[in-house]
């Protein structure tokens, strides 16, 4: 399990030990929070990171749903490189506390 920008992921697929935690930190942008899976793979020592929708997803298109990515990695990857993806947990977005509830703490 990972915690990064207030959101937990989970490691659901390690291919040659391609998840290295601080690799994946680095290169982490914000743009990839939409996302529900990221998958990471690496080619000449560079790690490439990719956001995928669940494929029930709203806004998921053949290419972004996450049943296409077999073919991301077949057609886009070195063959044979190593790779990850990792999940948003439900638990991903820590809950704000209520103003209310804080008030009532502080008393």
């Amino acid at each position: 399990m990972i915690h990064i920008a207030g959101r937990n992921y989970e490691v659901i697929i390690d291919h040659k030990n391609g998840w290295k935690p601080e690799a994946f930190k680095e290169r982490y942008s914000e743009v990839l929070e939409r996302y529900d899976y990221i998958v990471g793979d690496w080619g000449y020592n560079q790690l490439r990171l990719r956001g995928y929708f669940k494929d029930t997803h709203p806004k998921a298109t053949k290419e972004s749903s996450i049943s296409s990515v077999q073919d991301y990695l077949n057609e886009y990857c070195n063959f044979g490189c190593a790779y990850f993806i990792i999940e948003k947990t439900a638990a991903g977005k820590q809950p704000q506390p209520q103003p209310q509830a804080q008030a009532a703490a502080e008393e």
